[in-house]
């Protein structure tokens, strides 16, 4: 029987994948999940538990939020990355951490395949196979749900017809929950007017009065959370737990996907919001100008190559490279204020901050620079100016 690994979520799709692909198709399937934020250990073991019932013979969970972050979260954040001024890249970023860990195991054991559950018409195809292409282009890559077509009510069908009768009964909003956020599509999502209703969003609102809070950073690393110390990705998670009873961090994000069309997505992603704003204003005040610039094209650059696919692309090192170069200075505390359904940066105290009042103070004194040097300065820097209207008036 030839060895086949399956990229395994316990839903429907993946479960039709795992019986058709044991019993008609006659692999040896090995099933894996892996898990960059979204499942906890109960819900891993009763994913476990269904795979090994759908014929799978074997089951791996393989924890992977660390590596999410050192290879992905991490440049999120140097870069300030939101898809059109408002995605955090929730889930895409996932999809990269987890096909190459696929990958991985799927060498380890020695598989001759490697199957995944996506449709013909979402992002997720491209994403997958490009990574497993270039990884491992010795190992077919097998999509059933995608090359039947088959709909919901089929794979349904089957899976009755094979004994498999769990609660297939398709969720009002599907969920799906990770360490950098949480993407929320409904029947809302499939339109243009429509918004999302409250109950659509995983995180109700429970605390009104407001809170603060204090994040410090180190060379642009998330270093604590009102002066608790802890990993980045501990910090992401406390402060996603403790943002999300204030419902912060909801709303929807239009773009262009990967085949051409647009898609529209409701996300929840508190702690997302909160650290890269907050991160961006700390920039502000350590960063030069010309940093801060050239940092918001490449960061957008790489958020595009990554939420399309291209993460193995030299080109995102060489932008990693740059991010984490600028974070030497990007160091100190910001102050943000939780309020229901928002939050306010109140301000950032930082040894690099380069609001230095030792040289002036904008709009009220100077003490670098006389008058007579600033009406030299501004004499000097309208010559262009002055030059295109003489030249240009003189010619109309």
């Amino acid at each position: 029987m030839k060895k086949l690994v399956l990229a395994y979520s316990g839903g429907l799709d993946t479960s039709y994948c795992a019986i058709h692909l044991s019993k008609e198709k006659g692999y040896e399937v090995h099933a894996v999940t892996v898990n960059t934020g979204g499942f906890t250990e109960a819900e891993i073991s009763e994913i476990k538990e269904k795979a090994l019932q759908l014929g799978a013979k074997s089951y791996k969970a393989i924890d992977a939020v660390g590596t999410f972050y050192d290879k992905v979260v991490k440049y999120l954040i140097y870069g300030n990355v939101l898809r059109n001024n408002t995605y955090p890249l929730s889930v895409s970023a996932e999809r990269i951490v987890q096909a190459m860990e696929i990958v991985n195991h799927a060498k380890s054991i020695g598989a001759d395949s490697i199957a995944h559950g996506s449709t013909g018409a979402g992002n997720d195809q491209v994403r997958f196979d490009m990574i497993f292409q270039i990884l491992a282009p010795e190992i077919a890559i097998i999509t059933p749900i995608r090359d039947m077509r088959l709909s919901r009510q089929e794979e349904i069908t089957y899976l009755q017809e094979q004994g498999i009768d769990y609660s297939w009964e398709k969720a009002k909003y599907s969920i799906n929950k990770g360490l950098w956020g949480t993407s929320v599509g409904g029947d809302e999502t499939l339109s243009s007017h429509l918004p999302l209703p409250d109950e659509a969003f995983p995180s109700p609102l429970q605390k009104e009065d407001p809170g603060q809070i204090k994040l410090s950073f180190n060379k642009g690393e998330l270093a604590a959370l009102n002066d608790v110390k802890g990993s980045p990705v501990e910090i992401i998670e406390k402060l996603s737990n403790l943002a999300s009873q204030y419902a912060i961090g909801r709303d929807i994000h239009v773009g262009d996907t990967i085949i051409g069309i647009k898609g529209r997505v409701g996300f929840e992603a508190a702690a997302p919001l909160i650290i890269i704003k907050a991160h961006h204003l700390l920039e502000k005040h350590t960063l030069s100008k010309w940093q801060q610039y050239q940092k918001e094209q490449l960061g957008n650059f790489y958020g595009m190559l990554l939420h399309e696919g291209n993460y193995l692309d030299e080109v995102m090192r060489n932008i990693e490279a740059f991010l984490e170069d600028t974070q030497k200075n990007v160091s100190g505390d910001v102050f943000i204020s939780l309020h229901p359904y928002r939050f306010e940066l109140e301000g950032i105290s930082s040894p690099h901050d380069l609001m230095n009042a030792s040289f002036g103070s904008y709009g009220e004194w100077n003490e670098g620079w006389t008058a007579e040097d600033a009406k030299g300065f501004i004499r000097i820097l309208s010559n262009p100016g002055k030059i295109a209207n003489h030249v240009n008036n003189s010619h109309d």
